[in-house]
């Protein structure tokens, strides 16, 4: 019998573990990072003490929850650098990401450094902002991306894309691939580009530092 307590013990806390993290996915998926911890707890089925038990500080939580999106978008981005055609790399990762994201707004959130202090996000933004500069640079000088991009208009693009959470579900991934379509034939380097106005400085508080990610000389 004493053998079975401990047994019973891990149990109860691995499956308090998983209704924490099933609940905390659903809720920041639909409603974003202004889900409370309380909340959380109250989706799950938990008190307060056992949330904050398995999941100390917000942060924590936040990390655990979106594991697999950071590896999900780190898969895309770096399968994207490692294109040898720049382009149909960077493409790939204006659709892929869209679609990733559309069906998230927490995600989305977290990345945007809507919580800044969850460090792996941080790195997490830093790491993918610099492949993408490279990537990016490639573009340019293939000649196939316009030659006034900059990295602000790929997040001014992720930061467009969370209204299409808006979308009825069954929806949400047409209208994803539709919405990165539009984005890249506007990145799209062509005679008839007009000039654009001056980017909006959006990437540079993504990451720890600005180095590294400029593009097209800027």
């Amino acid at each position: 019998m004493a053998e079975t307590v401990p047994h019973k013990l891990r149990s109860d806390a691995q499956d308090n573990r998983d209704r924490i993290l099933a609940a905390a996915r659903s809720l920041y998926a639909e409603h974003g990072l202004e889900v409370t911890m309380r909340q959380v707890a109250r989706r799950a089925g938990v008190g307060p003490a056992t949330l904050y038990r398995r999941f100390p500080a917000r942060q924590v939580l936040l990390e655990a929850v979106f594991a697999d999106e950071l590896r999900a978008c780190r898969s895309i981005v770096a399968e994207g650098s490692a294109d040898p055609d720049p382009w149909r790399g960077l493409t790939s990762v204006v659709e892929r990401i869209s679609v990733l994201n559309v069906g998230n707004q927490g995600f989305v959130d977290a990345f945007m450094g809507e919580y800044p202090r969850a460090d792996a996000f941080t790195e997490h933004r830093t790491e993918m902002l610099t492949m993408l500069g490279g990537l990016a640079r490639r573009a340019q000088a293939s000649g196939q991306l316009r030659a006034d991009f900059v990295l602000d208009d790929l997040v001014l693009v992720l930061l467009a894309g969370r209204g299409l959470a808006a979308t009825p579900s069954a929806r949400t991934v047409v209208a994803a691939r539709r919405f990165a379509a539009l984005a890249v034939e506007a990145f799209r380097a062509s005679g008839a580009n007009e000039p654009l106005p001056r980017p909006a400085s959006l990437a540079g508080h993504l990451a720890r530092t600005g180095e590294g990610l400029r593009v097209g000389g800027r």
